[in-house]
C-alpha cells in the first residue's frame, strides 16, 4: 500500500476529493439503478454496479497515467486533438445515436461501446486554448495574430455541440472566454465576443419560440423553457419528482437505499442523481458535495496561480472549471434553477465517458501539481549545492 501510495503524486486534497465522489458514486448509482435493473435484468442490479465499479476504477487508472505525464506533451497533443475533436463531432451530428432527439454519441463498431464526442471536445479546445494562450504570448494584444487563432476553434467547436447539447456549448464557450481573460486577450475583443454571444442567444431563443417544428430537438428546448418558466407541476414531471426527493430527505435523509423517488425520477441515477443523494443521506451531504467540487476549484486555482510556466496554469484551471460548473449546473436542475439540460455530475453519475474524460481532465490537473512538488525538491538542492561551492 505504500508503494502504491509512493507514486501517486500532484496534489493530495484533489486526490482525495475524487476518492470521496467516487464512493459516493458508487452508493448511489447502486440505489438508484433498480427500476433501470427491473427493466432490463429482471431486477438484478449486481451487473449495473458491477460495470459501474469497473468504469470508475478505470477512471482511476486513467488519472493516474494522464497525472504522470509532464504537462508540456499535452501542449504539443492540443493542435491533434482538437483537428481530431472537430470531425468527430461533425460525424456525430450527422450519424450518431440519437436520445431525446439529440445526436450525440458515436459508436466504436468493433467493441461495440459508444462515447459522447462532446466530452473529448471540451478537454480538447481547454488544451488548444491553453497552448494558443501560452505560445502567444508575445503577441497576445494583436487580433490577427491571437485573437482569431482562438476564437475561430472555439466557435466552430461550440457550434457543433450547440444542435445535441446547448448547455455543453454555453459552458464551454464561457470557460475559453475565461481563460482568454486570463491570458490577457485584449478586453475589448472579449467583451465584443460576449456580445455576439449575447445577441445569438437572444436570436437563438427567439427561433426556438418561432420556429418550434423544424425539428424535435428544437421542440425539446421550447417545451423546457416554458415548462421552467411557466411553473406548472403538469410539464415539470421530471423536477417535480426531483424536488419531492430533496424535500422529503429533509436534513439527514431517509438512510442508505431508502429513496422512494428512484421509482418516479427519469434517470435518477444520472441527470437527477443529486436529488437522490439528499433524498437518501440528505442536505448536509448534498452542502458536503458542493463543499467537494468547490474544494476542487479551489485546489486547482491554487496550483495554477504557483505554475511558473503559462500552458500548465491555464490548463488547470481550464480543466476544474468546466468540471465545477458542470457540476453547479446539475445542482442547479435539480433544485429548479435552471431548466433541464441533462448535465451529469461528474465523477457521481453513472456514465462511460463522462466519468473517464472528467479523469482525464482531473489527472491534467494534477499533473500541473506535481511538477509543483518536482520544482520544490530541485530547488532546496540546489540552494544547499550553492551553499557548499561558497563555503569551499
Amino acid at each position: 500500500m505504500k508503494n502504491i501510495l509512493k507514486k501517486i503524486n500532484g496534489d493530495k486534497t484533489i486526490w482525495a476529493v475524487v476518492v470521496l465522489l467516487s464512493i459516493l458514486s458508487l452508493l448511489v448509482v447502486y440505489s438508484s439503478i433498480s427500476t433501470l435493473a427491473f427493466k432490463h435484468t429482471s431486477g438484478d442490479t449486481i451487473p449495473y454496479l458491477r460495470k459501474h465499479l469497473l468504469i470508475v476504477l478505470f477512471g482511476f487508472f486513467l488519472m493516474f497515467v494522464v497525472h504522470k505525464v509532464r504537462s508540456g506533451y499535452y501542449s504539443r497533443f492540443a493542435i491533434i486533438a482538437i483537428i481530431t475533436a472537430v470531425p468527430l463531432l461533425l460525424l456525430t451530428l450527422l450519424t450518431g445515436s440519437s436520445i431525446n432527439h439529440a445526436n450525440r454519441w458515436l459508436e466504436i463498431p468493433v467493441v461495440n461501446l459508444t462515447f459522447q464526442t462532446s466530452d473529448f471536445a471540451k478537454i480538447a479546445l481547454i488544451m488548444y486554448v491553453a497552448r494558443t494562450l501560452a505560445v502567444k504570448q508575445d503577441v497576445i494584444k494583436d487580433f490577427k495574430s491571437a485573437f482569431l487563432p482562438i476564437v475561430i476553434p472555439v466557435l466552430v467547436v461550440c457550434g457543433l455541440i450547440l444542435p445535441a447539447n446547448f448547455s455543453t456549448a454555453a459552458m464551454l464557450f464561457l470557460t475559453s472566454m475565461i481563460l482568454m481573460f486570463i491570458g490577457r486577450i485584449k478586453l475589448k475583443y472579449i467583451f465584443s465576443l460576449m456580445g455576439v454571444g449575447v445577441i445569438f442567444f437572444g436570436l437563438f431563443v427567439l427561433f426556438i419560440f418561432l420556429f418550434p417544428h423544424v425539428n424535435n430537438r428544437v421542440a425539446t428546448w421550447k417545451a423546457r423553457i416554458e415548462n421552467f418558466s411557466g411553473g406548472k407541476s403538469e410539464g415539470n414531471y421530471q423536477v417535480e419528482q426531483s424536488k419531492i426527493a430533496i424535500a422529503t430527505g429533509g436534513i439527514f435523509g431517509k438512510g442508505p437505499g431508502k429513496s422512494t423517488q428512484r421509482n418516479f425520477l427519469p434517470h435518477p441515477y444520472s441527470d437527477f442523481i443529486y436529488a437522490i443523494i439528499i433524498e437518501e443521506y440528505g442536505l448536509w451531504m448534498g452542502v458536503l458535495v458542493l463543499f467537494l467540487y468547490l474544494v476542487l476549484l479551489y485546489r486547482a486555482v491554487r496550483i495554477a496561480t504557483k505554475c511558473q510556466k503559462i500552458f500548465p496554469s491555464l490548463l488547470a484551471i481550464g480543466c476544474s472549471f468546466i468540471l465545477v460548473f458542470q457540476a453547479i449546473i446539475n445542482m442547479m436542475v435539480a433544485v429548479n434553477l435552471v431548466p433541464v439540460t441533462g448535465q451529469p455530475l461528474p465523477l457521481v453519475s453513472m456514465g462511460g465517458t463522462s466519468i473517464w474524460f472528467a479523469s482525464i481532465a482531473i489527472g491534467m490537473v494534477l499533473s500541473a501539481s506535481r511538477e509543483l512538488e518536482k520544482e520544490k525538491v530541485v530547488k532546496p538542492k540546489v540552494a544547499d549545492e550553492d551553499i557548499a561551492v561558497a563555503t569551499a
